[in-house]
């Protein structure tokens, strides 16, 4: 990967590529502070015969299907008024649970960021292909998108009182490996709903299963084929990967080359013009904790730049 492009990575940087390198520490945002003002964490299961879209993995045969549940949760800042629809920012895995409502206490109080909703959202269960997981996050299509908005996030609303912006603008996702993928498929699918992705790891390779003739090599095909065929959407995009992130030395045809992938991927963002900010993290791993640690609180900034309340 040629990095003789990259500019050193640090605050208020604007769009293009950047790279990082260790010893890395936590961001300032990371600390609690006394006079700040603490937004409200609580969490709720969510079972899967609450809705016919993903009901479980079939299991030996046909149509008998293995029932799960799945924990979520929601921060609800402290600056929240009733009532009056809020930005939304939705995280796979339940990504930075630990450091979210932190950051963005500390983020909000100082007008960095506007006073979001986070809702944190467990997968179905295991990993990659044949997992509830992998059909959830892997697949390239909208779908999961569309079972957040009809089955997640009314339950928030009904259970915690929280009204939505329904302004595209005001709605971001996130998420670290195919949990990043997941992301980007909710705002590629659907614009009208998100346009805000944060991407750590992503996971933009040939994971999909089933297979999808419309999408043969599953999301290796978003950088080799349907971004740069289709025309840019309004979409704004933070995207990370490590340098020894999975695979990282694997040859093109095995379709599963992460660094590769996102090196990719940013390039194809470039080419059409979109919004995009990609860090490369030397003496990294996959999902790196120590990455995210240090960079979230600019990815979240990148991310939200631009964004003005219209009261939707």
């Amino acid at each position: 990967m040629d990095l003789s492009q990259f500019k050193p990575y640090g605050y208020n940087k604007g769009e293009g590529n950047y790279v990082i390198a260790p010893m890395y520490s936590n961001a300032p945002e990371l600390t609690a502070q006394d006079n700040v003002p603490k937004g409200k964490v609580s969490d709720f299961i969510v079972k899967s015969t609450d809705s016919p879209l993903f009901p479980g993995i079939a299991k030996n045969k046909p149509g008998e299907v293995v029932p799960y549940e799945r924990r979520c949760w929601v921060y609800v800042p402290a600056q929240y008024q009733p009532g009056k629809p809020a930005p939304l920012l939705v995280t796979h895995d339940a990504m930075g649970r630990g450091e979210l409502p932190t950051i963005l206490d500390n983020m909000i109080a100082a007008k960095r960021l506007p006073a979001m909703v986070v809702v944190f959202i467990s997968s179905g269960g295991g990993d990659a292909q044949g997992s509830e997981r992998g059909l959830e996050y892997d697949t390239v299509s909208g779908k999961y998108a569309e079972y957040i908005e009809s089955v997640i996030l009314p339950r928030v609303t009904r259970d915690y009182g929280v009204t939505f912006s329904k302004d595209p603008d005001a709605r971001a996702t996130m998420g670290c490996s195919s949990g990043a993928a997941a992301a980007f498929s909710m705002a590629w699918f659907h614009p009208e709903l998100y346009r805000r992705v944060i991407s750590y790891s992503g996971t933009y390779v040939d994971q999909q299963s089933p297979k999808n003739p419309e999408s043969p090599r599953g999301a290796w095909e978003y950088h080799a084929s349907i971004l740069p065929k289709e025309k840019r959407k309004p979409l704004r995009i933070w995207m990370h990967v490590s340098e020894n992130d999975l695979r990282s030395k694997d040859p093109e045809e095995t379709l599963h080359n992460w660094v590769m992938a996102n090196d990719r991927f940013a390039r194809v963002l470039k080419a059409k013009k979109y919004p995009y900010q990609f860090v490369f993290s030397k003496e990294s791993g996959h999902c790196d904790v120590r990455v995210e640690r240090q960079t979230l609180a600019q990815a979240l900034e990148f991310a939200w730049k631009g964004y003005k309340d219209r009261g939707r």
